[in-house]
């Protein structure tokens, strides 16, 4: 009896058990293999569901390699304050030559998302969105094409209208015509949102992040701002450094459900 219940704890210690850290993973869609990165709590445990956080890098981590996007934004803050974030953090990487707000892009993301979450028992209400400049834009679109997903956004110098140049082929090109701030903020309806930009960010319009705020708050949304003053493109550091900001993070809960749930 001694036996089998050894062998049976044995078991379940080998089942439950999972490597925790940055971890190295793979995923297929459309069949092309991208290399992405996850981040599980030192204390994690299958007992329970866990917040899951989906981060959008830069352009400058573009890449196949699966690795260089852990080398600024969100990763660099969990290293700093690694008790602030018990959290699933679920990292994947853009292609050279491509922006994120692209469906070839926004699949692979989610696709590692649902992985992630599948093996380290993700909460599907508490999934939250984040990105930096390249990924602030991905951030704001992939908020608007899958609304009701996100238990909370955190578009970081990002934008609606894409910079010049840049232009998704997969999809129509933006009618000047249309007013598309209040048209996204439409789509993202009242998703809990905390949005971030320097007033002296050069790359991307500190405007574009102003006009955002109008039109959500405008469509009812529930929006925090913080806008930094004399900082240039980097606010990403300010902004995942901050405490208020990850503890309200990590309040938010979906309350509206997926049609697939």
């Amino acid at each position: 009896m001694r036996r089998l219940l050894f062998l049976f704890l044995a078991i379940a210690f080998v089942v439950s058990a999972k490597d925790t850290g940055f971890l190295n993973r793979k995923v297929t869609v459309g069949g092309l293999e991208y290399k992405y990165q996850v981040y599980v709590p030192a204390d994690w445990t299958n007992d329970h569901a866990w917040p899951v956080i989906l981060f959008l890098h830069g352009a400058g981590e573009r890449g196949a390699d699966g690795l260089v996007q852990t080398d600024v934004g969100l990763a660099h803050a969990i290293r700093k304050n690694v008790e602030r974030f018990p959290a699933i953090v679920v990292i994947p990487q853009c292609q050279k030559g491509i922006w994120w707000p692209d469906p070839g892009m926004e699949n692979q993301a989610l696709a590692a998302l649902d992985a992630e979450m599948s093996e380290f028992h993700g909460d599907p209400d508490r999934v939250y969105l984040t990105g930096l400049s390249m990924g602030g834009y991905g951030t704001w679109a992939m908020a608007a094409q899958f609304a009701g997903r996100w238990a909370a956004i955190a578009p970081i110098c990002g934008g609606i209208k894409l910079p010049s140049g840049v232009q998704d082929s997969s999809r129509p090109a933006q009618d000047a015509s249309v007013d598309v701030y209040a048209a996204a903020a439409k789509k993202i309806g009242k998703t809990p949102a905390w949005i971030f930009h320097g007033d002296a960010d050069p790359l991307v319009p500190v405007v574009e992040s102003r006009r955002m705020v109008i039109a959500l708050k405008a469509n009812g949304g529930d929006v925090h701002y913080s806008e930094y003053a004399d900082v240039g493109h980097n606010s990403w550091d300010k902004a995942y450094a901050d405490a208020d900001f990850v503890k309200w993070l990590f309040a938010q809960k979906r309350v509206q459900k997926t049609a697939t749930e």
